[in-house]
């Protein structure tokens, strides 16, 4: 997940900004399951009656800050990858920005990945949400003349699910494993290798 920024929010949303910004710093230094609210209002250098105003409490904030990261991710992969290339590139171009992007700030993503579907139902419907995104990020991407040329069909939701999950779960796997986010060529290899050999195989 590619580090918060004041993207899509309004002027007037500089609380909101200050208060997403300070979770994700807590995250990054103590865990989620470890952050409190009072963290949180420590780090923006506000009250918990501003807190409040603003959200319903600690998890409400943090799926808020989970939707922001998340878009910008979405945003991030789509403008790392050159559609005139051949697609076997352009997925590759994809996989670096998704797990560049996601390693950016690992705690956050592997708070995304573990913590979030214990938070209740609204966490579990948002995390839907976010999943479905990425769905129509992989369509999108493959909406391309170099991948169509050879599958007139696009890819299916399954398909969509394989490849998300899969790397979802290898970026958790990688952050509980070895905690090293500088090198990342390992498994942006395997990732790679992995999605072309699912998508060939459903041209195939």
């Amino acid at each position: 997940m590619a580090p918060p920024t004041d993207t899509d929010i309004a002027p007037g949303d500089d609380t909101v900004v200050r208060l997403l910004e300070a979770m994700a710093m807590s995250v990054d230094e103590r865990g989620f399951k470890a952050t409190t609210v009072a963290d949180v209002v420590r780090i923006a250098r506000t009250s918990r009656r501003t807190f409040y105003e603003h959200f319903s409490g600690r998890d409400d904030c943090f799926l808020a800050l989970l939707a922001r990261v998340n878009g910008e991710l979405i945003a991030h992969i789509t403008a790392a990858v050159d559609r005139s290339l051949p697609w076997r590139a352009q997925v590759r171009q994809a996989i670096e920005a998704w797990i560049g992007g996601s390693l950016s700030r690992p705690a956050i993503t592997l708070a995304w990945i573990l913590d979030t579907p214990g938070l209740g139902t609204a966490a579990r419907a948002q995390q839907r949400e976010s999943m479905a995104e990425f769905y129509s990020l992989i369509a999108d991407l493959l909406d391309s003349p170099t991948y169509t040329s050879e599958h007139p069909q696009p890819v299916s939701r399954y398909v969509s699910i394989i490849l998300v999950g899969g790397l979802r779960e290898l970026l958790a796997i990688h952050v509980e494993d070895s905690g090293d986010v500088s090198d990342i060529e390992d498994i942006v290899d395997a990732a790679t290798e992995a999605t072309i050999a699912v998508l060939s195989a459903s041209i195939d």
